[in-house]
Protein backbone atom coordinates (compact mmCIF):
# COMPACT_ATOMS: atom_id res chain seq x y z
CA UNK A 1 0.00 0.00 0.00
CA UNK A 2 1.57 3.59 -1.22
CA UNK A 3 2.00 6.01 1.50
CA UNK A 4 -0.75 8.32 -0.26
CA UNK A 5 -3.60 5.79 0.63
CA UNK A 6 -2.74 5.62 4.21
CA UNK A 7 -4.32 7.94 7.13
CA UNK A 8 -2.89 8.66 10.60
CA UNK A 9 -5.62 6.23 12.92
CA UNK A 10 -4.50 8.87 15.95
CA UNK A 11 -5.14 12.36 14.50
CA UNK A 12 -6.53 11.47 11.24
CA UNK A 13 -3.92 13.45 8.80
CA UNK A 14 -3.10 11.53 5.54
CA UNK A 15 0.49 12.95 5.77
CA UNK A 16 2.36 9.49 6.19
CA UNK A 17 5.59 9.14 4.85
CA UNK A 18 8.28 6.46 4.72
CA UNK A 19 11.41 6.88 7.19
CA UNK A 20 14.02 4.69 7.85
CA UNK A 21 13.94 3.17 12.16
CA UNK A 22 17.19 1.57 12.64
CA UNK A 23 16.90 -1.30 10.37
CA UNK A 24 13.51 -1.19 9.51
CA UNK A 25 11.25 1.15 7.18
CA UNK A 26 8.23 2.19 8.59
CA UNK A 27 5.12 4.37 7.98
CA UNK A 28 5.28 7.51 10.11
CA UNK A 29 2.72 10.57 10.50
CA UNK A 30 4.27 13.91 9.75
CA UNK A 31 1.57 15.66 12.23
CA UNK A 32 1.87 13.55 14.82
CA UNK A 33 4.64 11.40 14.73
CA UNK A 34 2.84 7.98 14.99
CA UNK A 35 3.83 4.96 13.83
CA UNK A 36 1.03 3.77 10.98
CA UNK A 37 2.73 -0.01 9.79
CA UNK A 38 5.37 -1.45 10.81
CA UNK A 39 7.63 -2.76 7.82
CA UNK A 40 8.89 -6.43 8.07
CA UNK A 41 12.26 -8.75 7.75
CA UNK A 42 10.99 -10.36 4.78
CA UNK A 43 9.74 -7.64 2.68
CA UNK A 44 12.94 -5.05 3.33
CA UNK A 45 16.01 -5.30 0.56
CA UNK A 46 18.83 -6.19 1.95
CA UNK A 47 22.42 -5.82 0.44
CA UNK A 48 23.27 -9.13 1.04
CA UNK A 49 22.41 -12.57 0.22
CA UNK A 50 18.98 -14.13 1.59
CA UNK A 51 20.10 -16.90 4.42
CA UNK A 52 17.24 -19.25 6.17
CA UNK A 53 16.73 -18.60 9.85
CA UNK A 54 18.05 -22.42 10.35
CA UNK A 55 21.33 -21.45 8.96
CA UNK A 56 21.80 -18.32 10.68
CA UNK A 57 21.00 -19.90 14.42
CA UNK A 58 23.06 -22.93 13.29
CA UNK A 59 25.76 -23.98 15.99
CA UNK A 60 28.36 -26.01 15.54
CA UNK A 61 28.95 -28.77 17.94
CA UNK A 62 31.93 -28.10 20.40
CA UNK A 63 34.03 -31.08 21.62
CA UNK A 64 33.17 -32.14 25.30
CA UNK A 65 36.00 -31.29 28.18
CA UNK A 66 36.68 -35.06 27.71
CA UNK A 67 37.28 -34.96 24.29
CA UNK A 68 39.42 -31.59 24.29
CA UNK A 69 41.52 -33.15 26.85
CA UNK A 70 42.80 -36.39 25.18
CA UNK A 71 43.32 -34.33 22.22
CA UNK A 72 45.91 -32.24 24.60
CA UNK A 73 46.90 -35.92 25.74
CA UNK A 74 47.70 -36.69 21.93
CA UNK A 75 49.58 -34.24 21.44
CA UNK A 76 51.57 -34.50 24.28
CA UNK A 77 52.21 -38.02 23.21
CA UNK A 78 53.37 -37.25 19.83
CA UNK A 79 55.78 -34.63 21.55
CA UNK A 80 57.16 -37.15 23.47
CA UNK A 81 57.54 -40.32 20.69
CA UNK A 82 59.11 -36.70 18.54
CA UNK A 83 56.55 -38.18 15.55
CA UNK A 84 56.24 -35.83 12.77
CA UNK A 85 52.95 -33.44 11.56
CA UNK A 86 51.81 -35.91 9.48
CA UNK A 87 51.44 -38.91 12.03
CA UNK A 88 49.89 -36.30 14.46
CA UNK A 89 47.30 -35.14 12.38
CA UNK A 90 46.31 -38.72 11.10
CA UNK A 91 46.46 -39.88 14.83
CA UNK A 92 44.68 -36.51 16.15
CA UNK A 93 41.68 -37.73 12.69
CA UNK A 94 41.30 -41.47 14.02
CA UNK A 95 40.75 -40.19 17.93
CA UNK A 96 37.99 -37.81 16.61
CA UNK A 97 36.50 -40.38 14.40
CA UNK A 98 36.83 -43.30 16.95
CA UNK A 99 35.65 -41.34 19.98
CA UNK A 100 32.33 -40.48 18.20
CA UNK A 101 31.76 -43.55 17.02
CA UNK A 102 28.88 -45.24 19.11
CA UNK A 103 31.73 -48.12 20.05
CA UNK A 104 33.57 -45.55 22.07
CA UNK A 105 30.72 -43.32 23.60
CA UNK A 106 29.70 -45.30 26.90
CA UNK A 107 32.70 -46.60 28.18
CA UNK A 108 35.12 -45.47 31.17
CA UNK A 109 36.86 -42.72 30.88
CA UNK A 110 39.96 -45.21 31.63
CA UNK A 111 39.51 -46.70 28.25
CA UNK A 112 38.94 -43.51 26.20
CA UNK A 113 42.38 -42.48 27.50
CA UNK A 114 43.74 -46.03 26.13
CA UNK A 115 42.17 -45.13 22.82
CA UNK A 116 44.52 -41.58 22.63
CA UNK A 117 48.10 -43.98 22.61
CA UNK A 118 45.95 -46.60 20.36
CA UNK A 119 45.43 -44.05 17.35
CA UNK A 120 48.96 -42.77 17.87
CA UNK A 121 50.03 -46.42 17.45
CA UNK A 122 48.49 -46.87 14.33
CA UNK A 123 49.08 -43.80 12.42
CA UNK A 124 52.95 -44.73 13.33
CA UNK A 125 52.16 -48.18 12.24
CA UNK A 126 51.39 -46.76 8.96
CA UNK A 127 53.60 -44.53 8.23
CA UNK A 128 56.57 -47.22 9.13
CA UNK A 129 57.44 -45.33 12.45
CA UNK A 130 59.15 -47.77 14.37
CA UNK A 131 57.13 -47.65 18.34
CA UNK A 132 56.05 -50.39 19.85
CA UNK A 133 52.72 -51.41 21.94
CA UNK A 134 54.95 -51.73 24.97
CA UNK A 135 56.16 -48.31 25.03
CA UNK A 136 52.69 -46.86 24.94
CA UNK A 137 51.64 -48.77 27.57
CA UNK A 138 54.32 -47.59 29.66
CA UNK A 139 53.59 -43.76 28.57
CA UNK A 140 50.37 -43.94 29.36
CA UNK A 141 50.56 -46.00 32.46
CA UNK A 142 47.95 -48.71 31.31
CA UNK A 143 47.54 -52.04 31.44
CA UNK A 144 48.50 -53.72 28.71
CA UNK A 145 45.86 -56.32 28.44
CA UNK A 146 43.60 -52.97 27.77
CA UNK A 147 45.73 -51.52 25.29
CA UNK A 148 45.65 -54.42 23.22
CA UNK A 149 42.19 -54.93 23.67
CA UNK A 150 41.33 -51.20 22.96
CA UNK A 151 44.12 -52.21 19.85
CA UNK A 152 41.95 -54.27 18.29
CA UNK A 153 38.49 -52.78 18.77
CA UNK A 154 39.94 -49.79 16.91
CA UNK A 155 41.00 -51.88 14.17
CA UNK A 156 38.13 -53.68 13.60
CA UNK A 157 35.64 -50.72 13.95
CA UNK A 158 37.44 -47.69 11.78
CA UNK A 159 38.09 -50.90 9.47
CA UNK A 160 41.98 -49.74 9.39
CA UNK A 161 44.76 -51.69 7.80
CA UNK A 162 47.60 -51.50 10.23
CA UNK A 163 51.09 -53.22 8.84
CA UNK A 164 52.51 -55.64 11.41
CA UNK A 165 55.99 -55.47 12.41
CA UNK A 166 59.10 -56.90 13.69
CA UNK A 167 61.63 -56.53 17.04
CA UNK A 168 63.90 -55.76 14.57
CA UNK A 169 61.48 -52.89 13.14
CA UNK A 170 61.63 -50.70 16.30
CA UNK A 171 65.36 -51.69 18.00
CA UNK A 172 66.20 -48.27 16.95
CA UNK A 173 63.81 -46.62 18.64
CA UNK A 174 64.42 -48.12 21.66
CA UNK A 175 68.34 -47.64 21.54
CA UNK A 176 67.78 -44.00 21.56
CA UNK A 177 65.78 -44.01 24.56
CA UNK A 178 69.66 -45.27 26.10
CA UNK A 179 71.87 -41.91 27.33
CA UNK A 180 74.71 -43.93 27.24
CA UNK A 181 76.85 -41.34 25.00
CA UNK A 182 79.90 -39.27 26.05
CA UNK A 183 78.13 -36.56 26.86
CA UNK A 184 75.76 -38.70 29.51
CA UNK A 185 78.18 -41.61 31.10
CA UNK A 186 82.01 -41.48 31.56
CA UNK A 187 84.72 -42.24 28.51
CA UNK A 188 85.30 -45.86 30.21
CA UNK A 189 81.30 -46.41 30.06
CA UNK A 190 80.03 -44.26 26.56
CA UNK A 191 79.15 -46.25 23.69
CA UNK A 192 77.37 -44.54 19.98
CA UNK A 193 74.14 -46.04 19.88
CA UNK A 194 74.69 -47.00 16.37
CA UNK A 195 76.93 -49.44 17.19
CA UNK A 196 74.47 -51.25 20.18
CA UNK A 197 71.65 -51.21 17.41
CA UNK A 198 73.57 -53.07 14.97
CA UNK A 199 75.14 -55.29 17.52
CA UNK A 200 71.83 -55.71 19.33
CA UNK A 201 70.16 -56.45 16.12
CA UNK A 202 72.41 -59.50 15.88
CA UNK A 203 71.53 -60.88 19.06
CA UNK A 204 67.87 -60.55 18.46
CA UNK A 205 68.19 -62.77 15.35
CA UNK A 206 70.43 -65.34 17.46
CA UNK A 207 67.52 -65.34 19.29
CA UNK A 208 64.92 -65.25 16.53
CA UNK A 209 67.17 -68.67 15.39
CA UNK A 210 67.59 -70.14 18.69
CA UNK A 211 63.38 -70.10 19.16
CA UNK A 212 63.76 -67.57 21.98
CA UNK A 213 61.46 -65.14 20.85
CA UNK A 214 58.85 -67.01 20.25
CA UNK A 215 56.01 -66.00 21.93
CA UNK A 216 57.69 -63.64 23.60
CA UNK A 217 57.13 -59.69 24.39
CA UNK A 218 59.58 -57.13 22.63
CA UNK A 219 60.57 -54.74 25.20
CA UNK A 220 62.01 -56.93 27.63
CA UNK A 221 63.84 -58.81 25.18
CA UNK A 222 65.43 -55.71 23.51
CA UNK A 223 66.44 -54.73 26.75
CA UNK A 224 68.45 -57.97 27.29
CA UNK A 225 70.02 -57.72 23.92
CA UNK A 226 70.84 -53.68 24.37
CA UNK A 227 72.35 -54.73 27.69
CA UNK A 228 74.95 -57.87 26.12
CA UNK A 229 75.77 -55.42 23.11
CA UNK A 230 76.68 -52.93 25.51
CA UNK A 231 79.08 -55.20 27.31
CA UNK A 232 80.66 -57.16 24.26
CA UNK A 233 81.78 -54.15 22.69
CA UNK A 234 83.98 -53.28 25.02
CA UNK A 235 83.91 -56.46 27.45
CA UNK A 236 86.02 -55.20 30.38
CA UNK A 237 86.11 -55.90 34.16
CA UNK A 238 84.02 -52.55 34.70
CA UNK A 239 81.09 -53.38 32.03
CA UNK A 240 81.33 -57.22 32.57
CA UNK A 241 80.88 -56.49 36.70
CA UNK A 242 77.87 -54.24 35.79
CA UNK A 243 74.63 -55.50 36.39
CA UNK A 244 71.51 -54.99 34.66
CA UNK A 245 69.32 -52.84 37.23
CA UNK A 246 72.57 -50.64 37.83
CA UNK A 247 73.30 -50.16 33.80
CA UNK A 248 69.77 -49.27 33.85
CA UNK A 249 70.77 -46.64 36.33
CA UNK A 250 73.31 -45.13 34.07
CA UNK A 251 71.27 -45.56 30.66
CA UNK A 252 68.49 -43.25 32.68
CA UNK A 253 66.24 -46.26 31.42
CA UNK A 254 63.39 -48.19 33.27
CA UNK A 255 64.03 -51.59 33.81
CA UNK A 256 61.69 -54.29 33.35
CA UNK A 257 61.22 -56.81 35.88
CA UNK A 258 60.88 -60.29 32.68
CA UNK A 259 64.50 -58.69 30.87
CA UNK A 260 67.20 -60.17 33.37
CA UNK A 261 65.22 -63.73 32.62
CA UNK A 262 66.01 -63.08 28.73
CA UNK A 263 69.63 -62.07 29.72
CA UNK A 264 69.76 -65.31 31.10
CA UNK A 265 68.26 -67.40 27.77
CA UNK A 266 70.68 -65.83 25.68
CA UNK A 267 73.45 -66.22 27.78
CA UNK A 268 72.71 -69.79 27.86
CA UNK A 269 72.38 -70.38 24.19
CA UNK A 270 75.95 -68.15 23.40
CA UNK A 271 77.38 -70.62 25.94
CA UNK A 272 76.26 -73.47 23.46
CA UNK A 273 77.83 -71.94 20.49
CA UNK A 274 81.15 -70.41 22.18
CA UNK A 275 82.05 -74.30 22.90
CA UNK A 276 81.61 -75.03 19.18
CA UNK A 277 84.64 -72.12 18.72
CA UNK A 278 87.44 -74.17 17.27
CA UNK A 279 89.93 -71.43 18.28
CA UNK A 280 88.70 -71.12 21.80
CA UNK A 281 90.49 -73.49 24.61
CA UNK A 282 89.55 -72.25 27.62
CA UNK A 283 85.93 -73.65 29.23
CA UNK A 284 82.94 -71.24 28.30
CA UNK A 285 80.86 -70.23 31.03
CA UNK A 286 78.11 -67.47 31.29
CA UNK A 287 80.61 -65.23 33.14
CA UNK A 288 83.22 -64.74 30.22
CA UNK A 289 80.75 -65.51 27.59
CA UNK A 290 80.40 -61.93 26.37
CA UNK A 291 83.95 -61.79 25.67
CA UNK A 292 82.91 -64.05 22.88
CA UNK A 293 79.66 -62.60 21.53
CA UNK A 294 81.73 -60.64 18.48
CA UNK A 295 83.23 -63.96 17.39
CA UNK A 296 79.74 -65.79 17.87
CA UNK A 297 77.92 -63.41 16.06
CA UNK A 298 80.35 -63.45 12.56
CA UNK A 299 79.42 -66.99 12.72
CA UNK A 300 76.36 -68.15 14.20
CA UNK A 301 74.91 -69.96 11.20
CA UNK A 302 77.78 -72.17 11.06
CA UNK A 303 77.92 -72.45 15.04
CA UNK A 304 74.58 -73.49 14.83
CA UNK A 305 75.12 -76.22 12.83
CA UNK A 306 78.19 -77.60 14.62
CA UNK A 307 76.11 -77.16 17.63
CA UNK A 308 73.05 -79.19 16.26
CA UNK A 309 75.82 -81.56 14.84
CA UNK A 310 77.25 -82.17 18.08
CA UNK A 311 73.76 -83.03 20.21
CA UNK A 312 73.05 -84.99 17.70
CA UNK A 313 76.25 -87.18 18.20
CA UNK A 314 75.90 -87.21 21.58
CA UNK A 315 72.20 -88.75 21.71
CA UNK A 316 73.67 -91.02 19.30
CA UNK A 317 76.21 -92.14 21.64
CA UNK A 318 74.18 -91.82 24.79
CA UNK A 319 71.77 -94.60 23.48
CA UNK A 320 74.52 -96.81 22.24
CA UNK A 321 75.57 -96.87 25.66
CA UNK A 322 72.47 -97.30 26.84
CA UNK A 323 71.53 -100.28 24.71
CA UNK A 324 75.30 -101.83 25.88
CA UNK A 325 74.83 -101.35 29.38
CA UNK A 326 71.03 -103.12 28.77
CA UNK A 327 72.80 -106.14 27.17
CA UNK A 328 76.35 -106.37 27.66
CA UNK A 329 76.87 -109.88 26.81
CA UNK A 330 74.88 -110.30 23.87
CA UNK A 331 76.16 -109.06 20.13
CA UNK A 332 74.33 -105.89 18.76
CA UNK A 333 72.39 -107.38 15.80
CA UNK A 334 70.83 -109.91 18.88
CA UNK A 335 69.78 -106.64 20.91
CA UNK A 336 68.16 -105.16 18.31
CA UNK A 337 66.19 -108.20 17.79
CA UNK A 338 65.39 -108.12 21.43
CA UNK A 339 64.66 -104.22 21.19
CA UNK A 340 62.08 -105.29 18.45
CA UNK A 341 60.44 -107.96 20.24
CA UNK A 342 59.79 -105.88 23.36
CA UNK A 343 58.59 -103.22 21.36
CA UNK A 344 56.38 -105.58 19.43
CA UNK A 345 54.90 -107.09 22.76
CA UNK A 346 54.28 -103.27 24.23
CA UNK A 347 51.84 -103.10 21.37
CA UNK A 348 49.89 -106.37 22.80
CA UNK A 349 46.44 -105.60 24.43
CA UNK A 350 46.44 -104.78 28.12
CA UNK A 351 50.39 -103.52 27.87
CA UNK A 352 49.47 -100.99 24.91
CA UNK A 353 48.00 -98.33 28.12
CA UNK A 354 50.76 -98.83 30.07
CA UNK A 355 53.23 -98.33 27.70
CA UNK A 356 51.58 -94.77 26.66
CA UNK A 357 51.31 -93.77 29.78
CA UNK A 358 54.88 -94.37 30.31
CA UNK A 359 55.38 -92.10 27.75
CA UNK A 360 53.58 -89.36 28.73
CA UNK A 361 55.24 -89.76 32.59
CA UNK A 362 58.73 -88.89 30.55
CA UNK A 363 60.25 -85.78 30.17
CA UNK A 364 58.86 -83.45 27.18
CA UNK A 365 60.86 -83.75 23.78
CA UNK A 366 62.11 -79.59 24.45
CA UNK A 367 64.60 -81.41 27.03
CA UNK A 368 66.19 -83.32 24.43
CA UNK A 369 66.60 -80.79 21.99
CA UNK A 370 69.65 -78.10 22.06
CA UNK A 371 67.05 -75.41 20.80
CA UNK A 372 63.28 -75.81 21.22
CA UNK A 373 60.90 -73.11 22.33
CA UNK A 374 60.46 -71.64 25.88
CA UNK A 375 56.89 -73.19 25.88
CA UNK A 376 58.15 -76.87 25.05
CA UNK A 377 61.12 -76.65 27.44
CA UNK A 378 59.36 -75.25 30.60
CA UNK A 379 55.80 -77.31 29.66
CA UNK A 380 53.04 -77.63 32.17
CA UNK A 381 52.78 -80.96 33.39
CA UNK A 382 49.23 -82.61 32.36
CA UNK A 383 47.72 -84.90 35.25
CA UNK A 384 47.25 -88.11 33.50
CA UNK A 385 43.51 -88.29 32.65
CA UNK A 386 42.08 -91.72 34.76
CA UNK A 387 41.10 -94.90 32.44
CA UNK A 388 37.52 -95.86 33.07
CA UNK A 389 37.04 -99.34 33.86
CA UNK A 390 35.06 -101.16 32.06
CA UNK A 391 32.66 -104.17 33.29
CA UNK A 392 33.29 -103.16 36.61
CA UNK A 393 29.37 -103.13 38.80
CA UNK A 394 30.52 -103.22 42.10
CA UNK A 395 29.51 -106.39 43.14
CA UNK A 396 32.54 -108.54 42.47
CA UNK A 397 34.35 -110.49 44.71
CA UNK A 398 36.85 -109.24 47.47
CA UNK A 399 40.11 -111.27 48.02
CA UNK A 400 41.32 -112.27 51.09
CA UNK A 401 44.42 -110.03 50.77
CA UNK A 402 42.06 -107.24 50.17
CA UNK A 403 39.85 -107.33 53.01
CA UNK A 404 43.59 -108.12 55.46
CA UNK A 405 44.17 -104.43 54.08
CA UNK A 406 40.97 -103.24 55.88
CA UNK A 407 41.41 -105.37 59.07
CA UNK A 408 43.51 -103.33 61.87
CA UNK A 409 46.09 -104.88 63.63
CA UNK A 410 45.70 -105.20 67.71
CA UNK A 411 48.20 -101.57 67.91
CA UNK A 412 46.39 -100.06 65.45
CA UNK A 413 42.91 -101.01 67.17
CA UNK A 414 44.63 -99.55 70.68
CA UNK A 415 45.99 -96.13 68.79
CA UNK A 416 42.62 -95.77 67.48
CA UNK A 417 40.63 -96.27 70.29
CA UNK A 418 43.20 -93.30 72.72
CA UNK A 419 42.78 -91.14 69.85
CA UNK A 420 38.85 -91.55 69.86
CA UNK A 421 38.61 -91.22 73.52
CA UNK A 422 40.76 -87.78 73.50
CA UNK A 423 38.63 -86.47 70.79
CA UNK A 424 35.91 -86.82 72.50
CA UNK A 425 36.68 -85.21 75.62
CA UNK A 426 38.27 -82.00 73.72
CA UNK A 427 34.59 -81.75 72.32
CA UNK A 428 32.93 -82.54 76.03
CA UNK A 429 35.35 -79.64 76.82
CA UNK A 430 34.32 -77.27 74.09
CA UNK A 431 30.61 -77.53 74.97
CA UNK A 432 31.39 -76.65 78.63
CA UNK A 433 33.18 -74.09 77.88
Amino acid sequence: MSAAALKCLCCGSSSVVEEDHYTQRQMVCVDCGAVVSEGALTHDTFEGTDISYSRTTAVSKKPCLNQRKGQQQLTALCRVLRVNSEIERIASEYFTQAYEHESFLKVSLQKKETLVGCCVLVSCRQLNWPVSMCTIACLLEADMAMVGGVYHEMIKVLQLEVPHISVSDVMESHCKEYKISSLDVPEGLAEDHRDIQERALSLVELAADSWIVTGRRPVPLMMATVYLAWQSLKPNLVRLNMSLPKFCRIAKVRQNQTAAKRVGEIKSVLCKLGKEIPWVTDPVTSGNVVRYVEDIVKNRYALLRRALRSHEEAMREESQLCCEEANPSEPEDQTLRATSRNSEKSKQPGEGREFKAHQDLEPNWGKRMVFAPPCVIHAKRRRAAAERLEGITGDEEISDSEIDSYIRTPQEAREFAVAQKAWVSQSDQAECE
